[in-house]
C-alpha cells in the first residue's frame, strides 16, 4: 500500500506514465518471485503486432497534413460547400475538424492547425465570441470515432477487436455527435444576420481543383479498408507515401529540409504511445494474473445488477478519467480491466470501444483539467474561466449524444456484418 501510494504521488508530481507503469510492474513480478526478464519478452512482444505500424504511419501523414496548406484547402472546400447557408460557417468548422481529427488523432492538432483560420474568421462573419471559441475547442475532438482515428486502432490492438468492424462502427455515432452539434449551431445562429455568401459553381471549382490531391485520400482509406483491398496497416503504408509525395514533391509546400523536424514530432506522440502500450502490457498481463479484473467484477456486482446501471457507472468513471489522463494511456491502462467485467453484463466489446473512446473525447472538455480547454486558452489567448463557459453548452450536448450512444447500441453495430 505505502509502495502504491508513493507512486501515486510521484504520478501527481509528473513523474513520466510509462515508468509509474513499469515500476508498478516490475513490484508486482518481484513480489510473485517472477524474473523481470519478463518484462522485457512483453515489450518486444508488441514488435509481433503487425496493426502497429498503422500508428506511425497514420500519424506521420497527418502530421504532414497539418504542416502543409491541406487545412486551408480544406476550410474553403467546404466553405464552398456550405458557406451559402445561414450558419454554414458553423458547419464548416464542425465538417473541417472532424475530417482533420480523423486524420491526425490528435484533437490539440486540430485546434491549433485549423483554429488559426476559423477562429477569426467566425468572428469576422459575426458570429458571438463566446460561441466561437466553444465551437473551435470543442469540433476539435470530434473526428476520434471517424476512421482511421488512432484512437481506435489501439482499441482494437489491445482489446484484440476487429478494427475494420471498429471504423463501420464509428460511423454513425460520430455523425450523430457532428449532426447534433450542427443542429445547435443553427439554432444559435437563427434569427441573426450573419454573413452568407451566395453559392458559386465557380468558388467550388476552384475549390475542388485546389484540393484535388487531398480529395482521394478518404476514399483510398476507407474504401481501401471496407472494400477488403488493403488491410489497415497497408492502407496506413498508402497514405503516409501519398501524403509524402503530394505535400513535398508534387505541391512543394513542406521543404525537405523540414521533413526530418516533421518526422521528429510525429514520432515523438508515436515512441510515447508504443513505450506506454509496451510497459502496460506487462502491467496488464501481472494483474490478469493476480485475478484483479475478477476482483474488479465482485466489487461492481455488489453495487451493479443490471447492463444500464453498469453503462451509467463506466460513463462517470470515463468522465473523470478524460478529464485527468489522456485518451491513448487511458486506453491501455483501463481497457483490458473493464472489458471482462462489461462482457458478464453483455456488452458487446466493439460497442465499449465506441462508448469508451465517445466518452473518453468528453474528457478533453471536462473542468477543471480537459486538455483541450488549457490548449484553447494558450492558442486564442482568452481566461481558462472564458473557455470554461464557451464550451458548457457544447459539453452538454455531446453529453447527451454519448448517453445515446451508449443506450443505444444498435447505432454502433448496425453497419456490422453478421
Amino acid at each position: 500500500m505505502i509502495v502504491a501510494v508513493v507512486l501515486l504521488v510521484l504520478a501527481v508530481f509528473g513523474a513520466p506514465l510509462f515508468s509509474i507503469i513499469a515500476a508498478s510492474a516490475m513490484l508486482g513480478y518481484s513480489k510473485e518471485d517472477i524474473d523481470l526478464m519478463a518484462i522485457a519478452v512483453e515489450i518486444v512482444g508488441i514488435s509481433n503486432q503487425p496493426m502497429l505500424s498503422a500508428i506511425p504511419l497514420f500519424t506521420f501523414a497527418g502530421y504532414l497534413l497539418s504542416e502543409s496548406n491541406a487545412p486551408k484547402r480544406l476550410v474553403r472546400l467546404t466553405g464552398a460547400l456550405l458557406g451559402w447557408m445561414p450558419g454554414g460557417l458553423a458547419l464548416v468548422a464542425l465538417a473541417a475538424c472532424a475530417f482533420f481529427t480523423a486524420f491526425t488523432g490528435a484533437s490539440g492538432v486540430t485546434i491549433i492547425a485549423l483554429g488559426a483560420i476559423l477562429y477569426p474568421a467566425l468572428k469576422q462573419d459575426g458570429y458571438p465570441s463566446r460561441f466561437n471559441l466553444g465551437l473551435v475547442t470543442s469540433a476539435g475532438s470530434l473526428g476520434l470515432l471517424f476512421a482511421p482515428s488512432l484512437p481506435l486502432i489501439l482499441y482494437g490492438v489491445i482489446s484484440k477487436v476487429s478494427i475494420d468492424d471498429l471504423f463501420k462502427a464509428g460511423i454513425l455515432p460520430g455523425m450523430l455527435m457532428v449532426v447534433m452539434l450542427s443542429g445547435y449551431s443553427l439554432w444559435v445562429s437563427r434569427g441573426s444576420k450573419l454573413e452568407t455568401k451566395p453559392f458559386s459553381m465557380k468558388e467550388l471549382g476552384g475549390a475542388l481543383r485546389e484540393t484535388i490531391w487531398e480529395l482521394p485520400l478518404p476514399v483510398v482509406v476507407l474504401g481501401g479498408i471496407y472494400s477488403g483491398f488493403f488491410a489497415v496497416s497497408e492502407a496506413a503504408a498508402v497514405t503516409a507515401l501519398y501524403v509524402l509525395i503530394v505535400e513535398v514533391f508534387v505541391l512543394r509546400e513542406i521543404p525537405l529540409r523540414e521533413l526530418p523536424g516533421v518526422m521528429r514530432e510525429s514520432m515523438l506522440l508515436v515512441g510515447g504511445i508504443l513505450v506506454i502500450l509496451a510497459v502496460s502490457l506487462a502491467s496488464t498481463n501481472y494483474m490478469i494474473d493476480a485475478g484483479v479484473p475478477q476482483q474488479l467484477l465482485a466489487y461492481v456486482s455488489e453495487f451493479v445488477n443490471s447492463q444500464a446501471s453498469f453503462l451509467f457507472l463506466l460513463l462517470l468513471f470515463l468522465l473523470i478519467l478524460g478529464a485527468i489522463l489522456d485518451i491513448f494511456s487511458a486506453i491501455v491502462l483501463v481497457v483490458p480491466l473493464i472489458l471482462p467485467v462489461a462482457a458478464q453484463y453483455n456488452v458487446d466489446p466493439v460497442h465499449l470501444g465506441i462508448v469508451f473512446l465517445a466518452a473518453m473525447q468528453l474528457g478533453y472538455l471536462t473542468p477543471p483539467v480537459g486538455l483541450n480547454l488549457f490548449i484553447a486558452s494558450y492558442r486564442f489567448d482568452r481566461p481558462i474561466m472564458n473557455v470554461y463557459s464557451a464550451t458548457f453548452p457544447f459539453l452538454l450536448i455531446l453529453l447527451l449524444s454519448v448517453v445515446i450512444i451508449m443506450y443505444w447500441p444498435a447505432l454502433s453495430l448496425a453497419l456490422l456484418s453478421d
